[in-house]
Order: C-alpha cells, then structure tokens, then sequence
C-alpha cells in the first residue's frame, strides 16, 4: 500500500480509492484492500491529517450489509450511484431508515452506528474519516452505544 502523489491515468475507486487529506490533497491509494494489515498501513501514513481526513471509495454489492460501523472520527456521506440502498442507522436505540436511489445520498453523522442493504445490483460511493471506524457483526438489529465525542448539539 502506497500514496502517490500525481495520478495521471485514469482510476477504478473500486481498487484504488482515494485520501483526502490536509491541503486540499487527494492521492490515490494504490495497493489498497480491507485487510488489517493494510488499514493499518494506511492508518499510519494519514495520522498527520488526524481527523479531517478521509477516504474516497466505491463499493458494489447485493443484498444485506453483514455488519454495523461507526465513524467516530467524522461524518460519512453515501452517495448512490446506481440500483438502491437502504441506510439503517441506531438512533438512541431506534432504527432510522433512509432508501436511496441513484443520485440520491445520505450524511451519517459521527459516532453513529450504521448498515448498509443493497437492493439488488448497487453502487455506492463513500466519503469516509479515514481515523477510526468501528464495526461489530450485523447479528443484532441495532447496536445500543453510541461511541465518538458528542456533537455540537449534545455537548453539555
């Protein structure tokens, strides 16, 4: 796993997604997958951009999301591309669904659990803080914590 500095060619976000970071800096991730080993990696050469970081990705799926995450670090925007897709978010306890359709999009704020369901054939892109998702095993209907720093409208 590598950033590169200038992409000239054109690139697949669903093998090569991209960080962007402080500046106003995006550079491709080449090498990139969902391993440990390479998130780790990857952690360590964005920590400088600490939270405002975030990665660009596509994902293509069909059917149900097999677990919950949560992006403690900052918001992530999901953009459909094509097909459709339903975000379930733990409100409080309380799930929260939103359907999207293509061009349609949804912000799931910091800390805030989350699955994703595709309905058939899907794309979605994703703009992801990059610093600290969590996920658990989709075997319970809603996760019961909230984790993250509390917003501007919850803090004290």
């Amino acid at each position: 796993m590598r950033l590169v500095n200038h992409e000239r060619a054109a690139m697949d976000l669903r093998t090569t997604p991209v960080h962007l970071g402080l500046g106003s800096r995006a550079k491709p991730i080449e090498g990139f997958t969902w391993d440990p080993e390479v998130l780790q990696a990857y952690s360590a050469a964005v920590a400088a951009d600490g939270a405002e970081g975030r990665i660009v990705a596509i994902f293509d799926g069909d059917g149900p999301g097999d677990h919950w995450e949560s992006h403690p670090a900052g918001d992530e925007l999901v953009v459909c591309l094509s097909g459709s897709v339903t975000v379930t978010r733990d409100l409080d306890g309380v799930p929260d669904h939103v359907r999207l359709g293509p061009g349609e999009a949804t912000i799931n704020p910091a800390g805030v659990w989350h699955a994703v369901d595709m309905e058939g054939p899907t794309s979605i892109l994703a703009i992801t803080a990059s610093l600290g998702t969590d996920h658990r095993p989709r075997t319970d209907p809603c996760p019961t914590e909230r984790v993250g720093t509390p917003g501007p409208e919850e803090a004290p």
